[in-house]
Protein backbone atom coordinates (compact mmCIF):
# COMPACT_ATOMS: atom_id res chain seq x y z
CA UNK A 1 0.00 0.00 0.00
CA UNK A 2 0.86 3.74 -1.06
CA UNK A 3 2.80 4.88 2.66
CA UNK A 4 0.87 8.42 1.87
CA UNK A 5 -2.77 6.22 1.62
CA UNK A 6 -1.72 4.65 4.62
CA UNK A 7 -1.41 7.65 6.47
CA UNK A 8 -4.61 9.06 5.28
CA UNK A 9 -6.47 6.03 6.39
CA UNK A 10 -4.91 5.80 10.04
CA UNK A 11 -5.92 9.47 10.36
CA UNK A 12 -9.50 8.62 9.11
CA UNK A 13 -9.66 5.63 11.42
CA UNK A 14 -8.94 7.95 14.06
CA UNK A 15 -11.50 10.33 13.30
CA UNK A 16 -14.23 7.79 13.05
CA UNK A 17 -13.09 6.52 16.69
CA UNK A 18 -12.86 9.93 18.03
CA UNK A 19 -16.42 10.52 17.00
CA UNK A 20 -17.56 7.56 18.77
CA UNK A 21 -15.49 8.28 22.07
CA UNK A 22 -16.84 11.79 22.21
CA UNK A 23 -20.32 11.14 21.61
CA UNK A 24 -20.71 7.93 23.79
CA UNK A 25 -18.49 9.93 26.63
CA UNK A 26 -21.03 12.60 26.79
CA UNK A 27 -24.16 10.07 26.57
CA UNK A 28 -23.05 8.78 29.74
CA UNK A 29 -23.13 11.41 31.31
CA UNK A 30 -26.91 12.67 30.41
CA UNK A 31 -28.75 11.62 34.05
CA UNK A 32 -25.76 13.75 35.99
CA UNK A 33 -26.78 16.68 33.54
CA UNK A 34 -29.97 16.06 34.13
CA UNK A 35 -29.98 16.17 38.03
CA UNK A 36 -27.72 19.72 37.47
CA UNK A 37 -29.77 21.51 35.43
CA UNK A 38 -33.23 20.33 37.34
CA UNK A 39 -34.93 19.09 34.08
CA UNK A 40 -38.12 17.00 34.27
CA UNK A 41 -38.29 13.96 31.98
CA UNK A 42 -40.29 15.74 28.91
CA UNK A 43 -37.67 18.74 29.17
CA UNK A 44 -35.31 16.92 28.79
CA UNK A 45 -36.50 15.28 25.51
CA UNK A 46 -36.95 18.65 24.31
CA UNK A 47 -33.67 20.06 25.24
CA UNK A 48 -31.66 16.81 23.79
CA UNK A 49 -33.65 17.12 20.18
CA UNK A 50 -30.89 20.32 19.86
CA UNK A 51 -28.39 17.61 18.89
CA UNK A 52 -30.91 16.15 16.17
CA UNK A 53 -31.85 19.22 14.97
CA UNK A 54 -28.32 20.75 15.00
CA UNK A 55 -27.14 17.64 13.32
CA UNK A 56 -29.39 17.52 11.08
CA UNK A 57 -29.03 20.83 9.93
CA UNK A 58 -25.25 20.41 9.42
CA UNK A 59 -25.46 17.81 7.56
CA UNK A 60 -27.69 19.81 4.67
CA UNK A 61 -24.83 22.40 4.42
CA UNK A 62 -21.67 20.22 4.96
CA UNK A 63 -21.73 18.89 1.49
CA UNK A 64 -21.63 21.90 0.41
CA UNK A 65 -18.39 23.20 2.81
CA UNK A 66 -16.92 19.74 1.95
CA UNK A 67 -16.93 20.86 -2.22
CA UNK A 68 -16.05 24.37 -1.12
CA UNK A 69 -13.40 23.69 1.30
CA UNK A 70 -12.34 19.84 1.32
CA UNK A 71 -13.63 17.31 3.37
CA UNK A 72 -10.29 16.94 5.07
CA UNK A 73 -10.57 20.42 5.87
CA UNK A 74 -13.93 20.56 7.04
CA UNK A 75 -12.90 17.31 9.22
CA UNK A 76 -10.97 18.96 10.75
CA UNK A 77 -12.95 21.95 11.77
CA UNK A 78 -16.10 19.95 12.84
CA UNK A 79 -13.54 17.59 14.94
CA UNK A 80 -12.76 21.03 16.53
CA UNK A 81 -15.98 22.48 17.15
CA UNK A 82 -17.43 19.12 18.88
CA UNK A 83 -14.53 18.81 21.06
CA UNK A 84 -15.03 22.04 22.54
CA UNK A 85 -18.49 22.36 22.59
CA UNK A 86 -18.79 18.74 24.54
CA UNK A 87 -17.55 20.64 27.76
CA UNK A 88 -20.60 22.99 27.14
CA UNK A 89 -23.23 20.93 28.64
CA UNK A 90 -21.57 20.92 31.99
CA UNK A 91 -21.53 24.53 32.33
CA UNK A 92 -25.63 24.90 31.87
CA UNK A 93 -28.33 25.43 34.44
CA UNK A 94 -31.27 25.71 33.07
CA UNK A 95 -32.93 23.46 30.50
CA UNK A 96 -32.91 25.85 27.78
CA UNK A 97 -29.28 27.16 28.02
CA UNK A 98 -29.17 23.02 27.61
CA UNK A 99 -30.47 22.98 24.72
CA UNK A 100 -29.04 25.76 22.64
CA UNK A 101 -25.43 24.24 23.83
CA UNK A 102 -26.78 21.09 22.35
CA UNK A 103 -27.58 23.00 19.24
CA UNK A 104 -23.61 23.26 18.68
CA UNK A 105 -22.50 20.21 19.82
CA UNK A 106 -24.89 18.78 17.39
CA UNK A 107 -23.70 20.84 14.42
CA UNK A 108 -20.21 19.56 15.34
CA UNK A 109 -21.34 15.57 15.40
CA UNK A 110 -23.40 15.93 12.35
CA UNK A 111 -20.70 18.21 9.91
CA UNK A 112 -17.87 15.60 11.32
CA UNK A 113 -20.11 12.27 10.35
CA UNK A 114 -20.50 13.93 6.84
CA UNK A 115 -17.46 15.23 6.10
CA UNK A 116 -15.01 12.26 7.31
CA UNK A 117 -17.65 9.64 5.65
CA UNK A 118 -16.79 11.76 2.62
CA UNK A 119 -13.43 11.64 2.86
CA UNK A 120 -13.31 7.98 3.68
CA UNK A 121 -15.61 7.58 -0.05
CA UNK A 122 -12.45 9.57 -2.23
CA UNK A 123 -9.68 6.92 0.09
CA UNK A 124 -12.12 3.79 -0.66
CA UNK A 125 -11.82 4.62 -4.62
CA UNK A 126 -7.88 5.16 -3.86
CA UNK A 127 -7.70 2.15 -2.00
CA UNK A 128 -9.81 -0.28 -4.76
CA UNK A 129 -10.78 -2.36 -1.76
CA UNK A 130 -14.71 -2.24 -0.07
CA UNK A 131 -13.22 -0.54 3.67
CA UNK A 132 -15.88 1.45 4.41
CA UNK A 133 -16.96 -1.49 7.21
CA UNK A 134 -13.77 -0.59 8.65
CA UNK A 135 -14.12 3.05 9.27
CA UNK A 136 -17.50 2.60 10.79
CA UNK A 137 -15.97 -0.61 13.07
CA UNK A 138 -13.75 2.19 14.40
CA UNK A 139 -16.85 4.54 15.38
CA UNK A 140 -18.43 1.46 16.91
CA UNK A 141 -14.68 0.78 18.70
CA UNK A 142 -14.58 4.24 20.01
CA UNK A 143 -18.09 4.47 21.35
CA UNK A 144 -17.71 1.12 23.64
CA UNK A 145 -14.84 2.55 24.58
CA UNK A 146 -16.40 5.73 25.65
CA UNK A 147 -19.28 4.41 27.07
CA UNK A 148 -17.55 2.01 29.37
CA UNK A 149 -15.15 4.71 30.75
CA UNK A 150 -18.06 6.68 31.41
CA UNK A 151 -19.60 4.45 33.42
CA UNK A 152 -16.13 3.82 35.20
CA UNK A 153 -15.31 6.71 36.04
CA UNK A 154 -18.88 8.35 36.70
CA UNK A 155 -18.82 8.30 40.14
CA UNK A 156 -14.98 9.60 40.93
CA UNK A 157 -15.64 12.90 38.28
CA UNK A 158 -18.01 15.38 37.86
CA UNK A 159 -20.05 15.64 34.92
CA UNK A 160 -18.20 18.58 34.14
CA UNK A 161 -14.35 17.45 34.56
CA UNK A 162 -15.14 14.61 32.44
CA UNK A 163 -16.67 16.37 29.87
CA UNK A 164 -13.47 18.89 29.91
CA UNK A 165 -11.52 15.86 30.12
CA UNK A 166 -13.21 14.47 26.51
CA UNK A 167 -12.73 17.99 25.03
CA UNK A 168 -8.77 18.16 25.88
CA UNK A 169 -8.70 14.12 24.40
CA UNK A 170 -10.52 15.40 21.31
CA UNK A 171 -8.18 18.35 20.50
CA UNK A 172 -5.30 16.07 20.98
CA UNK A 173 -6.29 13.85 18.67
CA UNK A 174 -7.53 15.72 16.35
CA UNK A 175 -4.03 17.91 15.89
CA UNK A 176 -2.80 14.39 15.73
CA UNK A 177 -5.21 13.04 13.15
CA UNK A 178 -5.37 16.23 11.24
CA UNK A 179 -1.96 17.05 10.49
CA UNK A 180 -1.81 14.06 8.71
CA UNK A 181 -4.99 14.07 7.01
CA UNK A 182 -4.60 17.66 5.44
CA UNK A 183 -0.73 16.81 4.61
CA UNK A 184 -1.73 14.87 1.86
CA UNK A 185 -4.97 15.41 -0.21
CA UNK A 186 -6.89 12.25 -0.71
CA UNK A 187 -6.65 11.11 -4.65
CA UNK A 188 -10.50 11.49 -6.23
CA UNK A 189 -11.84 9.83 -8.94
CA UNK A 190 -14.86 10.95 -11.38
CA UNK A 191 -18.29 10.33 -9.90
CA UNK A 192 -20.01 7.19 -10.95
CA UNK A 193 -23.31 7.73 -12.80
CA UNK A 194 -25.80 4.96 -13.41
CA UNK A 195 -26.49 2.89 -16.39
CA UNK A 196 -29.69 4.63 -18.56
CA UNK A 197 -32.67 3.26 -17.52
CA UNK A 198 -33.80 -0.24 -18.80
CA UNK A 199 -30.10 -0.62 -19.53
CA UNK A 200 -27.05 -2.87 -18.90
CA UNK A 201 -23.75 -2.05 -19.96
CA UNK A 202 -22.58 -4.72 -22.64
CA UNK A 203 -18.93 -6.87 -21.46
CA UNK A 204 -16.89 -4.42 -23.05
CA UNK A 205 -17.95 -1.71 -20.78
CA UNK A 206 -17.05 -2.87 -17.72
CA UNK A 207 -13.31 -3.24 -16.36
CA UNK A 208 -12.83 -5.88 -14.14
CA UNK A 209 -14.43 -6.16 -10.24
CA UNK A 210 -13.42 -3.14 -7.83
CA UNK A 211 -14.35 -4.42 -4.91
CA UNK A 212 -16.82 -6.82 -5.78
CA UNK A 213 -18.81 -4.80 -8.22
CA UNK A 214 -17.65 -2.96 -11.53
CA UNK A 215 -17.94 1.12 -12.94
CA UNK A 216 -18.77 2.24 -16.11
CA UNK A 217 -16.26 2.88 -18.51
CA UNK A 218 -16.65 4.61 -22.29
CA UNK A 219 -15.87 8.67 -22.98
CA UNK A 220 -16.42 10.79 -20.37
CA UNK A 221 -15.47 8.01 -18.00
CA UNK A 222 -18.37 7.41 -16.32
CA UNK A 223 -21.37 8.39 -18.72
CA UNK A 224 -23.53 5.76 -21.13
CA UNK A 225 -23.24 6.70 -24.81
CA UNK A 226 -25.65 8.97 -26.23
CA UNK A 227 -27.54 10.00 -22.56
CA UNK A 228 -27.65 14.13 -21.29
CA UNK A 229 -25.14 14.41 -18.36
CA UNK A 230 -29.11 16.06 -16.72
CA UNK A 231 -30.88 12.66 -17.36
CA UNK A 232 -27.79 10.64 -15.90
CA UNK A 233 -27.28 13.67 -13.10
CA UNK A 234 -31.10 13.32 -11.69
CA UNK A 235 -30.81 9.33 -12.08
CA UNK A 236 -27.89 9.74 -9.90
CA UNK A 237 -29.69 11.78 -7.31
CA UNK A 238 -32.43 9.38 -7.62
CA UNK A 239 -30.22 6.64 -6.41
CA UNK A 240 -28.86 8.88 -3.37
CA UNK A 241 -32.52 8.52 -2.17
CA UNK A 242 -32.26 5.04 -2.65
CA UNK A 243 -29.44 4.30 -0.49
CA UNK A 244 -30.74 7.23 1.84
CA UNK A 245 -33.97 5.12 2.51
CA UNK A 246 -31.68 1.86 2.86
CA UNK A 247 -29.84 3.88 5.81
CA UNK A 248 -32.89 5.09 7.20
CA UNK A 249 -33.90 1.77 7.59
CA UNK A 250 -30.71 0.66 9.52
CA UNK A 251 -30.42 3.44 11.59
CA UNK A 252 -34.10 3.06 12.42
CA UNK A 253 -33.49 -0.33 13.98
CA UNK A 254 -29.86 0.67 15.38
CA UNK A 255 -31.87 4.00 17.80
CA UNK A 256 -35.13 1.22 18.68
CA UNK A 257 -32.50 -1.07 20.09
CA UNK A 258 -30.45 1.51 21.95
CA UNK A 259 -33.73 3.13 23.15
CA UNK A 260 -35.80 -0.25 23.60
CA UNK A 261 -33.91 -3.63 23.87
CA UNK A 262 -33.34 -3.01 27.69
CA UNK A 263 -36.54 -2.51 28.40
CA UNK A 264 -37.87 -5.68 26.15
CA UNK A 265 -35.98 -7.66 28.38
CA UNK A 266 -37.29 -6.71 31.89
CA UNK A 267 -40.72 -5.31 31.21
CA UNK A 268 -41.95 -8.31 29.22
CA UNK A 269 -39.04 -11.25 30.01
CA UNK A 270 -38.47 -10.30 33.68
CA UNK A 271 -34.98 -10.40 33.27
CA UNK A 272 -32.43 -9.23 35.64
CA UNK A 273 -31.59 -5.66 35.41
CA UNK A 274 -27.89 -6.40 34.60
CA UNK A 275 -28.82 -8.95 31.73
CA UNK A 276 -31.35 -6.66 30.36
CA UNK A 277 -28.92 -3.87 30.57
CA UNK A 278 -26.30 -6.05 28.04
CA UNK A 279 -28.83 -6.39 25.63
CA UNK A 280 -27.82 -3.84 23.56
CA UNK A 281 -24.21 -4.35 24.52
CA UNK A 282 -24.56 -7.63 22.66
CA UNK A 283 -26.14 -5.93 19.76
CA UNK A 284 -23.16 -3.71 19.46
CA UNK A 285 -20.57 -6.12 20.00
CA UNK A 286 -21.94 -8.21 16.93
CA UNK A 287 -22.25 -4.60 14.98
CA UNK A 288 -18.55 -4.17 15.92
CA UNK A 289 -17.41 -7.42 14.77
CA UNK A 290 -19.66 -7.37 11.56
CA UNK A 291 -17.86 -4.26 10.58
CA UNK A 292 -14.35 -5.37 11.08
CA UNK A 293 -15.24 -8.13 8.97
CA UNK A 294 -16.82 -6.24 6.12
CA UNK A 295 -14.46 -6.18 4.05
CA UNK A 296 -13.91 -9.66 3.51
CA UNK A 297 -17.70 -10.13 2.92
CA UNK A 298 -17.91 -7.50 0.07
CA UNK A 299 -15.01 -8.70 -1.60
CA UNK A 300 -16.53 -12.06 -1.06
CA UNK A 301 -20.27 -11.15 -2.10
CA UNK A 302 -19.97 -7.70 -3.54
CA UNK A 303 -22.50 -4.93 -2.26
CA UNK A 304 -25.54 -5.97 -3.41
CA UNK A 305 -25.38 -9.52 -2.63
CA UNK A 306 -24.26 -8.22 0.92
CA UNK A 307 -27.25 -5.36 1.11
CA UNK A 308 -29.46 -7.79 0.79
CA UNK A 309 -28.04 -11.10 3.12
CA UNK A 310 -27.56 -8.49 5.57
CA UNK A 311 -31.00 -6.81 5.80
CA UNK A 312 -32.44 -10.67 5.34
CA UNK A 313 -30.24 -11.48 8.51
CA UNK A 314 -31.31 -8.73 10.42
CA UNK A 315 -34.90 -9.21 9.61
CA UNK A 316 -34.35 -12.63 10.50
CA UNK A 317 -32.61 -11.70 13.85
CA UNK A 318 -34.82 -9.26 15.12
CA UNK A 319 -38.32 -11.61 14.58
CA UNK A 320 -36.47 -13.81 16.98
CA UNK A 321 -35.53 -10.91 19.29
CA UNK A 322 -38.87 -9.43 19.44
CA UNK A 323 -41.82 -12.80 19.60
CA UNK A 324 -38.80 -15.16 21.63
CA UNK A 325 -40.11 -16.37 24.72
CA UNK A 326 -37.04 -16.44 26.43
CA UNK A 327 -34.64 -14.45 27.39
CA UNK A 328 -31.09 -15.99 25.72
CA UNK A 329 -33.18 -17.04 22.45
CA UNK A 330 -33.83 -12.79 22.30
CA UNK A 331 -30.02 -12.01 22.98
CA UNK A 332 -28.88 -14.27 20.12
CA UNK A 333 -32.15 -12.62 18.22
CA UNK A 334 -30.55 -9.30 19.06
CA UNK A 335 -26.85 -10.73 18.76
CA UNK A 336 -28.00 -12.25 14.37
CA UNK A 337 -29.27 -8.35 14.23
CA UNK A 338 -26.43 -6.37 15.05
CA UNK A 339 -24.62 -8.62 12.17
CA UNK A 340 -26.97 -8.39 9.32
CA UNK A 341 -27.23 -4.62 10.25
CA UNK A 342 -23.28 -3.51 10.84
CA UNK A 343 -22.21 -3.40 6.67
CA UNK A 344 -26.24 -1.98 5.55
CA UNK A 345 -25.20 1.84 6.52
CA UNK A 346 -21.63 2.13 5.46
CA UNK A 347 -22.36 0.55 1.95
CA UNK A 348 -25.20 3.05 1.38
CA UNK A 349 -22.85 5.91 2.58
CA UNK A 350 -19.82 4.66 0.53
CA UNK A 351 -22.68 4.23 -2.45
CA UNK A 352 -23.98 7.69 -2.03
CA UNK A 353 -20.99 9.62 -2.14
CA UNK A 354 -19.63 7.95 -5.21
CA UNK A 355 -22.31 8.71 -6.63
CA UNK A 356 -22.30 12.49 -6.29
CA UNK A 357 -19.58 13.24 -4.23
CA UNK A 358 -19.87 15.15 -0.11
CA UNK A 359 -23.38 16.08 -1.35
CA UNK A 360 -24.61 11.83 -1.89
CA UNK A 361 -22.77 11.43 1.97
CA UNK A 362 -24.78 14.34 3.36
CA UNK A 363 -28.16 13.21 1.50
CA UNK A 364 -27.58 9.79 2.54
CA UNK A 365 -26.31 10.40 6.25
CA UNK A 366 -29.23 12.69 6.81
CA UNK A 367 -32.09 10.47 5.63
CA UNK A 368 -30.16 7.82 8.31
CA UNK A 369 -30.19 10.18 11.17
CA UNK A 370 -33.64 10.93 10.49
CA UNK A 371 -34.37 7.05 10.68
CA UNK A 372 -32.47 6.83 13.98
CA UNK A 373 -34.44 9.35 15.31
CA UNK A 374 -37.45 8.42 14.26
CA UNK A 375 -37.06 4.65 15.79
CA UNK A 376 -38.04 5.16 19.38
CA UNK A 377 -40.94 7.35 19.25
CA UNK A 378 -42.28 5.10 16.64
CA UNK A 379 -41.39 2.07 18.45
CA UNK A 380 -43.04 3.87 21.59
CA UNK A 381 -46.29 4.74 20.06
CA UNK A 382 -46.66 1.27 18.24
CA UNK A 383 -46.24 -0.16 22.13
CA UNK A 384 -48.60 2.08 23.57
CA UNK A 385 -51.55 0.52 20.45
CA UNK A 386 -50.44 -3.54 20.65
CA UNK A 387 -46.96 -4.31 22.75
CA UNK A 388 -43.83 -4.00 23.00
CA UNK A 389 -42.79 -6.92 20.73
CA UNK A 390 -45.06 -6.13 18.25
CA UNK A 391 -43.63 -2.44 17.96
CA UNK A 392 -40.65 -3.86 17.68
CA UNK A 393 -41.18 -6.40 14.97
CA UNK A 394 -41.14 -2.88 12.88
CA UNK A 395 -37.08 -3.29 12.56
CA UNK A 396 -37.59 -6.56 10.97
CA UNK A 397 -39.60 -4.98 8.63
CA UNK A 398 -37.46 -2.46 7.69
CA UNK A 399 -34.36 -4.65 7.90
CA UNK A 400 -36.56 -6.43 5.19
CA UNK A 401 -37.43 -3.60 3.08
CA UNK A 402 -33.68 -2.34 2.98
CA UNK A 403 -33.22 -6.25 1.42
CA UNK A 404 -36.10 -5.57 -1.20
CA UNK A 405 -35.07 -2.05 -2.12
CA UNK A 406 -30.99 -3.91 -2.42
CA UNK A 407 -32.59 -6.43 -4.50
CA UNK A 408 -35.21 -4.63 -6.40
CA UNK A 409 -32.78 -1.99 -8.00
CA UNK A 410 -29.72 -4.09 -7.76
CA UNK A 411 -29.44 -3.31 -12.09
CA UNK A 412 -29.64 0.42 -11.60
CA UNK A 413 -26.95 0.41 -8.29
CA UNK A 414 -24.20 -1.57 -9.46
CA UNK A 415 -24.99 -3.11 -13.11
CA UNK A 416 -23.05 -6.21 -12.53
CA UNK A 417 -22.81 -6.79 -8.91
CA UNK A 418 -26.53 -8.22 -8.76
Amino acid sequence: MDPIIAHLRTALTLFFALDGFIFAGWVARIPAIKAQTGASTGDLGLALLGVSAGAVATMMITGRLCQRYGHQSVTVAAAVLMSLSVALPARTHSTLALGLVLLVFGAGYGGLNVAMNSAAVDLVAALRRPVMPSFHAAFSLGGMLGAGLGGLVAGHLSAATQLSVLTVVGLVLTGFAGRALLAHPVPQRPREQPPASGTRPRPHQVREPMHGADVLRGAGGSRQRGEPGKAAARRARRLVSVFGLIALCTAYGEGALADWGALHLKQDLNAHPGIAAAGYSVFAATMTIGRLTGTALLERLGQTRALVAGGATAAAGMLLGALAPTIWLTLIGFAITGLGLANIFPIAIERAGALTGPSGVATASTFGYGGMLCGPPAIGFIADWYTLPIALTTVALLAAIAAAIAYATRHALRPTDG
